[in-house]
Parts: C-alpha cells; sequence; structure tokens
C-alpha cells in the first residue's frame, strides 16, 4: 500500500525568506507556491530525488502551522507523507492498528493530492500523512 515517501513537511515562519536557502545554498528549485486555504498554510515545493520538500507558511494564527511554530519558533519538520495507491485503505489499517486517525475522510490538500493524517500522539511522535493523487474527472 506505501509506495516511498512523498514528502516532508517544513514549518516555516515565511516562504519570502527560506526559500533563498533550499535555493542558493541547497542547488534546489521551487517547483511551483501554492496557497491551501483549507489548511490556512502557503506551499512551496522543491524536488529532491523522488521525494519533495514542502515548505509551510501559516496564512492564519488559527492555522495548524502556526501553532506548530509557538511551540518551535525556529521552525522544522513538521510531518512526513507517504505516498499511498489506497489511501482509505492505509486509513483503515492504520485505525485497526490502534491509531488515532484526526481525518476519517481524506480531503483535498496541495499539489492536487487527497491527504489524511494521524495524530502524532498514536505514531510515536511523528505526524504522519497519507497523500494520493487526485483522479482526474471525465
Amino acid at each position: 500500500m506505501l509506495q516511498r515517501i512523498d514528502h516532508l513537511g517544513i514549518a516555516v515562519r515565511s516562504l519570502e525568506d527560506s526559500i533563498p536557502y533550499y535555493e542558493k545554498a541547497l542547488g534546489l528549485k521551487c517547483e511551483h507556491v501554492e496557497d491551501v486555504p483549507g489548511q490556512k498554510v502557503r506551499t512551496a515545493f522543491f524536488h529532491v530525488g523522488e521525494t519533495h520538500l514542502e515548505l509551510l507558511e501559516p496564512t492564519s494564527p488559527e492555522s495548524p502551522i502556526a501553532k506548530f511554530l509557538e511551540k518551535n519558533p525556529h521552525g522544522g519538520i513538521h510531518h512526513v507523507a507517504f505516498a499511498t495507491d489506497d489511501i482509505k485503505g492505509q486509513l483503515a489499517r492504520a485505525r485497526d492498528a490502534g491509531c488515532q486517525l484526526i481525518h476519517e475522510e481524506p480531503f483535498e490538500g496541495a499539489a492536487g493530492k487527497l491527504v489524511a493524517f494521524l495524530h502524532p500522539k498514536s505514531t510515536q511522535g511523528v505526524l504522519t500523512e497519507f497523500c494520493t493523487p487526485i483522479e482526474p474527472q471525465n
């Protein structure tokens, strides 16, 4: 069911201040910046091998990223996301294994993907995301 690590979510205070580090110091190229109103964030994506880095800037004080930054003022790794070919099956497997689901149903996230999260209290302290591409509508 799990295919690979899709991306690492990294909380930052400002995309404008953070993107130059990834481009100049690491030599990566920002692929695109996207607003995700449902999560109250702006994201920037960088491709590294088969994995992406997703920078997450809060757009509201109520954003989960803003709350993360209150506890971690310098930012840092917020979550690990696993690509799956069966997101609902993966959620059921995690629930059956005793994990607390933050989202019972997947929802539209960034980069054209359906996403759902597991609570870090039940995942060894790591906020875990499952993601899969949204199927194109005919």
